[in-house]
């Protein structure tokens, strides 16, 4: 069932998703305080609860996960620019995009979540680091745990961006 999920989910572009949401700040000022980050997932949760049988269930669920990726850029990101939080729904899947700006060091190669394929992130001494071999387990386990497709991508070029398709049922495991 995982493969079958990251097969739907990636046959999926932009397109085929609907804007819910979009919420951008100052990196500095979202740097400025770690609470930030529990507040723009229960923002963020609360919205992707819309429209389920169970809302509450559904978005406690997924705040999980949305949680540790907020941290993830909370972390990876820079003083400098603008760091951006999306929503997107389509007929199977909500999607949770996190853009922020990151230095152009994309020299090391890490695996993506379930994916087996390589995807750049950024390198250790550039202060941006996105994920260490614990985050990739971090990101395999909430992958598992969620039937999501998490992938970490240049985003132009300067940037990183966190995807993160998460299935709309709610038969969590």
């Amino acid at each position: 069932m995982e493969g079958v999920v990251e097969k739907e989910a990636s046959r999926f572009d932009d397109h085929a998703f609907a804007p819910m949401v979009s919420l951008e700040m100052n990196t500095a000022m979202f740097k400025s305080r770690w609470q930030f980050c529990d507040r723009i997932t229960e923002y963020l949760s609360d919205i992707l609860g819309q429209g389920h049988n169970d809302p509450a269930r559904y978005s406690n669920f997924l705040s999980v996960a949305a949680n540790e990726l907020i941290e993830l850029a909370f972390r990876s990101t820079g003083e400098l620019g603008r760091i951006r939080f999306s929503l997107y729904r389509s007929a199977a899947f909500n999607r949770l995009r996190i853009a922020f700006p990151g230095e152009e060091a994309f020299g090391r190669k890490q695996t993506s979540a379930r994916s087996g394929e390589y995807l750049p992130v950024p390198d250790t001494e550039s202060g941006y680091l996105v994920m260490k071999s614990d985050g990739t387990v971090l990101l395999s386990d909430l992958a598992t745990i969620f039937r999501a497709a998490i992938r970490i991508e240049k985003d132009g070029g300067q940037g990183i961006q966190i995807i993160a398709d998460f299935p709309s049922a709610e038969d969590f495991r």
